[in-house]
């Protein structure tokens, strides 16, 4: 399939609603090209390793992996060549995905059927499992359950912290584990007040080592230390799903379901600064849903959505 390209204005962010026309993007789809007869399915999770390499992990051409053949776990090259899978018959529902400094690759799964799931799964580059948090396919909120984890991030110092909950009946909480996986503590509880959660969508860390969590229900970013001590929170990444924050503090907040029945406004990524909080720019991208965020040290931006069901990638003109 040929690739497809549209132009999206790309303007800074002014409070006073006013929004001066800045750079374009070219929004690209069928850029990362599957197997022959394979489609996307739906995906949250998607990566921009520190060697420039992609990983997604979309859900077996449907919106669940629960009885599929197929691995969900894909590697691509930026020019979209399929370089990498596995992940066969382990999840249900990919949800996060993050790879470490030393190259391992992290992907939560955020549903439990049939005795899988709820889980968090640690790869090495070939797919060999190295390290499995949670009790497959039983959902708890003690130190060796999850109940719909929705994505994980490792500190340079292995430190794991996994983002446990995705709405409704689900948890609200931060888990901490050491490098081996020893559980080391956890905080958040369900509500809306300073410290508490509800839909911890994503996590990830700055070059100060605080943890920013995408607390979606309550349209807002939360930031922590990495002993849950509550630092801050901002709201003027609007309702976010996915955060990417890259070597240099640009953050990138993908805002997938927002809507007039939700924040009153389109749909797209915004970008800012992750040293101070202020807003530079957003990319209002109306015909698009982007959930999972990862920007690379170009500035070039890759979306997954859940539905439709597909990757784009944002390059600056």
């Amino acid at each position: 399939m040929g690739t497809l390209a549209v132009l999206l204005a790309f303007a800074p962010y002014h409070t006073s609603g006013q929004a001066p026309q800045g750079d374009r993007y070219e929004v690209v789809l069928d850029w990362a090209r599957l197997p022959e007869g394979r489609g996307w399915g739906s995906s949250s999770a998607v990566f921009v390793a520190h060697d420039g390499y992609i990983w997604i992990a979309e859900r077996c051409g449907q919106n669940s992996c629960a009885g599929r053949t197929v691995p969900p776990v894909l590697k691509f090259s930026s020019d979209g060549r399929l370089l990498a899978s596995f992940g066969a018959g382990t999840f249900v529902r990919p949800h996060g995905l993050h790879v470490d400094r030393d190259g391992h690759v992290w992907v939560t799964d955020g549903e439990g059927v049939d005795g899988k799931g709820h889980q968090v799964f640690k790869f090495s580059q070939d797919g060999k499992l190295l390290l499995t948090l949670g009790t497959a396919g039983v959902a708890g909120d003690g130190p060796t359950t999850f109940n719909q984890p929705s994505d994980v991030v490792v500190a340079p110092n292995g430190d794991i912290f996994v983002a446990d909950g995705h709405g409704g009946d689900s948890n609200a909480r931060i888990v901490k584990f050491a490098k081996d996986g020893t559980f080391l503590k956890t905080w958040g509880r369900k509500g809306s007040g300073p410290g508490e959660l509800d839909d911890p969508h994503a996590v990830e860390l700055d070059s100060q080592g605080r943890l920013f969590v995408a607390d979606r229900q309550n349209n807002r970013i939360q930031i922590f230390d990495q002993n849950g001590a509550f630092l801050a929170e901002w709201r003027q990444f609007g309702r976010p799903s996915g955060i990417s924050i890259d070597s240099n503090d640009v953050i990138y907040v993908s805002e997938a379901d927002s809507g007039v029945t939700k924040m009153g406004r389109e749909k797209g990524v915004w970008i800012g600064s992750a040293r101070d909080g202020s807003v530079r720019q957003f990319i209002a991208d109306p015909g698009g849903n982007p959930e999972g965020i990862a920007a690379d040290g170009s500035g070039t931006i890759y979306g997954t959505e859940v539905a439709p069901r597909r990757v784009k990638k944002y390059v600056r003109r």
